[in-house]
């Protein structure tokens, strides 16, 4: 199969070409570097440094005709969507437009587009939150990312253009930078080796930071791999159905690194505490029944093997 990644020297989508290409499909990578890196994208992958909204984007399309969009791309920083909400939309909705209109005309089968059940549910009064329940976006990232799954309805609708969404929760893993909605995975190990301080942003209700549920990169691959034949016209919450206050995910990473680093002062198991940003939700966690009723998939690493191994690439272990 021929697959277009957009968004493929990013974090996730670098790691979703890699298992493509290790599934045997053709990639081709688009991205503009803005927060990708050139080094992540995998040399079997035909790499086009270009942005989504550029009229460029859609002629590649058109001259190489794949089968399937996965489409990673995105402004991804729930902070940085409140103070430009029109900077946001303009990647995240003109953008899909761009690559939708490209998609219908030239003939692509499907897209796989990547919406964030950890944002477009908002403060959900059923938690943990599946599917059912209405989403309620509570900051302009997470409206972009929910008008982005009507607009895949239309063009289904209009144009007959098939496609799955994938509901990330908030994802953690090699390659993951300080940034985005699980960046405080990156941010906590950074702060640790170079022996900073880290700050625990928190509700005034509750001073152990917020719940949200981590789920490892490796197995969010896995439903990328799964939506390229299954979950026609659909969209599943990918997650694991766990909540972890961020103490919780601090206390992970902190024991980690103590098992490699075993020097390292005991003043850095605690952490300086800040009230949340704008934008921030209280809880997040998400039922994933359905994905794994109807793509087959399931999550299969726990917390703290996902940080042991995130871990170790980050301090280059073997």
């Amino acid at each position: 199969m021929k697959v277009l990644v957009t968004g493929g020297a990013g974090f996730i989508g670098s790691n979703v070409v890699d298992g493509f290409i290790e599934a045997g499909h053709q990639v081709f990578v688009v991205d503009n570097l803005y927060t990708g890196k050139r080094s992540n994208v995998n040399p079997e992958a035909r790499f086009f440094e270009l942005d989504i909204r550029a009229p460029q984007t859609a002629e590649l399309i058109k001259r190489e005709r794949p089968d399937i969009i996965d489409h990673h791309a995105a402004q991804i920083s729930v902070p940085a969507s409140v103070s430009d909400p029109v900077f946001d939309a303009d990647i995240n909705i003109k953008g899909l437009l761009n690559l939708l209109e490209a998609a219908r005309k030239y003939g692509v089968g499907k897209f796989i587009f990547i919406s964030s059940g950890g944002a477009i549910y908002g403060e959900a009064s059923e938690y943990p939150t599946s599917e059912g329940h209405q989403p309620q976006p509570l900051s302009p990232y997470a409206v972009s990312k929910f008008s982005s799954e009507h607009y895949l309805e239309y063009y289904r609708h209009q144009y007959a253009l098939d496609y799955t969404t994938l509901r990330y929760a908030n994802i953690y893993g090699p390659r993951q930078i300080p940034h985005g909605e699980a960046g405080v995975v990156a941010i906590f190990m950074d702060n640790l080796l170079k022996e900073r301080k880290s700050t625990l942003n928190h509700f005034v209700e509750d001073e152990k930071g917020m719940v949200r549920d981590y789920c490892y990169v490796g197995d969010v691959v896995k439903a990328n791999l799964l939506a390229l034949e299954k979950g026609s016209g659909d969209f599943f919450n990918i997650g694991t159905g766990a909540g972890t206050k961020t103490s919780e995910l601090y206390d992970t990473i902190f024991e980690a690194f103590k098992e490699v680093r075993p020097e390292l002062p005991k003043e850095f198991g605690a952490l300086k505490k800040q009230i949340a940003r704008p934008g921030d939700l209280t809880r997040s966690c998400l039922i994933i029944e359905k994905a794994r009723r109807l793509l087959g998939w399931f999550p299969e690493t726990d917390l703290q093997e996902g940080i042991r191994e995130t871990l170790k690439w980050r301090l280059k272990l073997p």
